[in-house]
């Protein structure tokens, strides 16, 4: 009998202000979808305390993030606050060939890079419900100067108006709904005529 066809995968966009909770919903997420898989970015920053590499990030160096550069590893590649960001390609098409659904936790001009080359991308923006908890959350993690905070604060801020260029905007007023607000959004992704027309095309005109 021949081996039926494994469905590709699909490529989720999720983006949102610092202080959005984007982590938090997300690992709900994971826990209530086993087909997620995280796409883990490469980074030149250097690991916070309990980030292990290989799962919150790929940790180089600028030598090593600027060979894979050069390579054209990279889905898509940012430098934000000094620090370089780029998504591997290789991992992503091996899960998403593999069937499974993939999303990219990345800020809003990688994501609109993503979404200019890979149009079927489905773009998710992750807001907090009011202004003042981005600016509570980021103070609470006690990770940044003054000064560096007021930064991420700022560009927060400017991340919110970029929601329109979204497919989705799902409100984080709790991570278990907001977790099953992005399942839904997979589900009738699925259920597009767009991600359907082979399919349709073999019932109405027949063929296996």
């Amino acid at each position: 009998m021949e081996k039926t066809k494994v469905q590709k995968g699909q490529l989720i966009v999720v983006s949102g202000p610092s202080g959005a909770g984007k982590g938090t919903v997300l690992a709900k997420a994971f826990e209530k979808y086993p087909n997620l898989r995280y796409s883990v970015s490469v980074t030149t920053r250097a690991p916070r305390e309990k980030e292990a590499d290989g799962v919150d990030y790929y940790f180089k160096n600028i030598d090593e993030y600027m060979k894979m550069l050069h390579d054209n590893e990279f889905l898509e590649h940012q430098c934000v606050y000094g620090n370089y960001y780029g998504t591997p390609r290789r991992k992503v098409e091996e899960m998403l060939d593999g069937g499974y659904d993939v999303v990219l936790e990345i800020d809003v001009k990688g994501a609109l890079e993503i979404k200019s080359r890979f149009p079927e991308a489905v773009m998710i923006f992750i807001t907090p419900d009011t202004k003042s908890t981005i600016e509570e959350r980021l103070k609470k993690r006690s990770t940044e100067k003054e000064e560096e905070l007021m930064v991420r604060i700022g560009s927060a801020l400017e991340e919110l108006k970029q929601a329109e260029k979204y497919d989705y905007v799902v409100v984080n007023e709790d991570a278990d709904r907001s977790a099953d607000d992005i399942g839904a959004i997979i589900r009738a992704e699925k259920c597009s005529t767009a991600k359907n027309k082979v399919f349709l095309n073999k019932l109405i005109y027949g063929g296996n």
